[in-house]
């Protein structure tokens, strides 16, 4: 969800310290006799498990990228990348950009997405079982974090092949931690949807999870997913956190209605968002748009089953939903059996 980033220009070692193995060179050195043991808590080991002298094993390697400042790169991020035998990318160019900014002659870069990810799946998990270092990196941040490949993991995994995190960036970890909100539980629900009946019933689905709520969502959408969210939660607290990272880095915090009045005048942020919501208060009782809910389940079910479907979301009582279906839907009583 990233466009192309304009790099942080921090000092940065070079990126020609590290050599890509030979992929006939995996593993340790012929006569090794290393004997390394687990650590305990509070142990840092500086390679991760497929790294062995600085070398990356066969297996996928998950590497995240920067979300808008080039030096959020990891040391690790870095060795994977330029080790590997092949990244598997959602877009070829902004992975080769980066590569080209980090001063990494780039290994063959496959295309990655939702659009070629059942047809391209087979052929990875065949250069993994052959012995490559396949490392997986989506446009921006964390792979698999509202992106595809868990079902390049889930295969992997069922044939016993190798997977690994690199971890670093996350848009997601960044909102939270700035946003001022509780951390200790949060759910991350992707994008809102983009259609306003389809938002409420989202909205509605979440609101007694007892968790902090983040979505992402673009920037000609948000005042109008914030008037959504303000009338399905209620008065909630929130951020709004554009361009995390980046020279222009924002969050505006406030209400769901406040932040819904200031974007509607304000108009369209520019950059990335993430928006994050506060959970509801103990015994707080949810703001469902009642009518907006009913009206998304009757398009899709029957009328008894839609009305089954929305006193089990809002907790009312089955016959006062099912008498407004009736009415919403045109029918009476005595027309409807």
């Amino acid at each position: 969800m990233a466009p192309p980033r304009q790099p942080d220009q921090s000092t940065q070692a070079p990126a020609s310290a590290w050599m890509p193995p030979q992929a006939e060179d995996r593993g340790p050195p012929e006569g090794d006799t290393d004997t390394d043991t687990e650590g305990g808590t509070g142990t840092l080991d500086l390679e991760g498990p497929l790294e062995r002298r600085g070398r990356l094993a066969p297996g996928l390697h998950i590497v995240a990228t920067p979300i808008g400042n080039l030096g959020d790169i990891t040391e690790r991020g870095r060795r994977a990348l330029a080790g590997a035998d092949l990244i598997a990318c959602e877009d070829t160019r902004v992975t080769g950009r980066l590569l080209a900014l980090l001063g990494i002659k780039a290994p063959p870069l496959v295309p990655y997405h939702e659009h070629n990810a059942a047809r391209m799946r087979p052929e990875l998990l065949r250069r993994i079982a052959e012995g490559a270092a396949v490392v997986l990196v989506s446009d921006a941040g964390t792979p698999l974090i509202s992106d595809p490949g868990y079902r390049l993991v889930a295969e992997l995994v069922e044939a016993g092949l190798a997977v690994t995190a690199v971890p670093g960036a996350s848009a997601v970890l960044a909102a939270l931690a700035v946003a001022g909100l509780p951390t200790d539980r949060f759910m991350f629900a992707g994008f809102l949807p983009v259609k306003d009946q389809a938002r409420r019933t989202a909205a509605a689905e979440l609101a007694e999870v007892p968790a902090t709520l983040v979505w992402f969502e673009t920037a000609p959408r948000l005042a109008a997913s914030l008037a959504s969210l303000a009338e399905v939660l209620g008065p909630r607290p929130a951020a709004v956190a554009r361009e995390l990272t980046k020279r222009f880095e924002e969050v505006r915090r406030g209400t769901l209605d406040e932040l819904a009045r200031h974007y509607a005048e304000a108009g369209p942020p520019r950059g990335e968002i993430v928006l994050v919501v506060g959970r509801a208060d103990a015994g707080e009782a949810p703001v469902h748009d009642l009518d907006a809910l009913l009206a998304a389940a009757l398009a899709r079910l029957p009328l008894k089953d839609a009305a089954s479907e929305v006193a089990a979301l809002t907790g009312q009582p089955r016959r006062l939903i099912y008498a407004r279906a009736l009415q919403l839907s045109g029918k009476t009583t005595g027309k409807t059996k």
